[in-house]
């Protein structure tokens, strides 16, 4: 009888003790009011964006953005020395074919008769028109590397300046250290293979 009173009490006190306290009302998301005073700001990112107009306007301009080193400095002439010879060898593509194109043009219309004192003279029609087509798809071809060469100097331009903000510290580090792997278990019989255990620590 005591006993089953002593817990009857304990029970109401309980109950009153676990009314007496606070409700909890948590009124809509709390991270929505709390306003976002650190933002994130993507070096990289934005670096990146300066480069790839810096170069699209002056081509190296954008390496030269990132920080002139000896590196960059060779990547630079290497673009003017790259843009220098193929916009020589347009101009020499150029003029070579005009000549040819020249020679045929005078050829047709005076029925297959050459120009008088052309270098060309002795040169059979069809090996002309060959020059011809082999000089403009030459010119072509050039037209299309320094689009290429352009292309190269902006992207190139855009991943050296987003490698520039990439975090290599001293923190990475790589352990290897020998391991056993479990294959199967058949027959009771536990058969182990050893292994090497990779691990990267960033």
């Amino acid at each position: 009888m005591s006993k089953s009173l002593l817990l009857l009490v304990f029970l109401i006190f309980s109950i009153i003790a676990a009314k007496a306290q606070d409700k909890i009302i948590v009124k809509g998301d709390s991270l929505k009011k709390v306003p976002d005073t650190a933002k994130y700001v993507n070096l990289g990112k934005i670096a990146a964006k300066k480069a790839v107009y810096r170069s699209m306007i002056i081509p190296g301009w954008g390496q030269v953005g990132n920080g002139l080193n000896v590196y960059r400095g060779l990547k630079v002439g290497a673009i003017y020395a790259g843009g220098t010879m193929l916009v020589l060898s347009y101009f020499d593509n150029t003029r070579m074919y005009k000549a040819y194109l020249h020679e045929l043009q005078y050829r047709l219309e005076n029925n297959g008769i050459s120009e008088p004192g052309s270098p060309y003279a002795r040169a059979q029609t069809s090996a002309l028109t060959t020059a011809k087509d082999t000089y403009r798809r030459n010119r072509e071809v050039v037209i299309f590397s320094l689009v290429g060469v352009y292309a190269i100097n902006v992207i190139d331009a855009y991943v050296d300046a987003r490698l520039k903000y990439f975090d290599v510290g001293d923190n990475l580090a790589i352990k290897v250290s020998p391991s056993m792997i479990n294959s199967n278990t058949m027959y009771g019989y536990n058969s182990f293979t050893p292994a090497l255990k990779i691990a990267f620590r960033l």
